[in-house]
């Protein structure tokens, strides 16, 4: 199934275009990595795909529907999530409940259901422990984790990541980058991450998209499947 189909995309800011006669598919199913130097596009790329952000010409289309007809859950972590600062008031728990808010009932009550994906998706991301911690007293890599864990509550068919290991080590890494390829592989899921390198993170992608801007050479996007060599481009 596709998920995202963009036809011949122009969009920037100002009078700049920043991303230019793009045409690209995105597959569900697949984890998927958006690479590229700073200044390439890379989030733009990725809120044009959700349909965030309105092209200035080409079109763009979200599958949001799912085989069986029901609603596609789409699950973001935006960058820069780690800036709650110490006097942000809700605790880890309350923060990653937040993420079922949408899926209660006329009541408004946790199901038994919701309170075990909380806790599931805070020992997902290594900080039930923290359950009860102010987010704003918890370190950058910490915040990170948390607002990951809010977005595995919301239980999305799509997860979209914008740079979320910014703050995290090495084992951490590592550990969120094979949490994600088994949500892919043994569930079904898709997820969307933004990166700026792919020493670690490629052995687990299905497929990249690799933005470049060069002086000679303007804007392109190019974009290599796992079983195949490179299946795509738009300059």
């Amino acid at each position: 199934m596709i998920l995202s189909s963009l036809r011949d995309v122009v969009f920037g800011y100002g009078h700049e275009p920043v991303i230019e006669q793009l045409s690209l598919d995105i597959a569900a199913g697949r984890f998927i990595g958006i690479t590229g130097a700073n200044g390439t596009a890379k989030t733009t790329l990725l809120k044009l795909m959700l349909g965030l952000l309105k092209p200035w010409s080409g079109t763009v289309s979200f599958n949001n529907v799912r085989e069986d007809g029901t609603k596609v859950i789409v699950g973001y972590v935006p960058q820069q999530v780690s800036s709650f600062n110490a006097g942000f008031p809700s605790s880890v728990i309350e923060l990653v409940r937040s993420g079922c808010y949408a899926r209660l009932g006329c009541f408004g009550r946790f199901s038994k259901h919701m309170h075990d994906v909380v806790e599931q998706s805070l020992r997902q991301v290594g900080m039930w422990e923290y359950r009860h911690r102010k987010v704003g007293e918890l370190s950058g890599g910490q915040k990170q984790r948390v607002c990951i864990a809010r977005a595995l509550a919301q239980e999305p068919d799509v997860l979209v990541l914008d740079e979320p290991v910014t703050g995290l080590d090495a084992k951490s890494r590592i550990e969120l980058y094979r949490f994600l390829k088994d949500n892919v592989t043994a569930h079904g899921k898709t997820v969307i991450m933004v990166t700026h390198g792919l020493e670690e993170l490629a052995q687990y992608l299905d497929t990249v998209i690799e933005l470049e801007r060069r002086e000679d050479e303007g804007w392109r996007c190019l974009v290599t499947n796992s079983c195949s060599v490179l299946s795509g481009q738009a300059q």
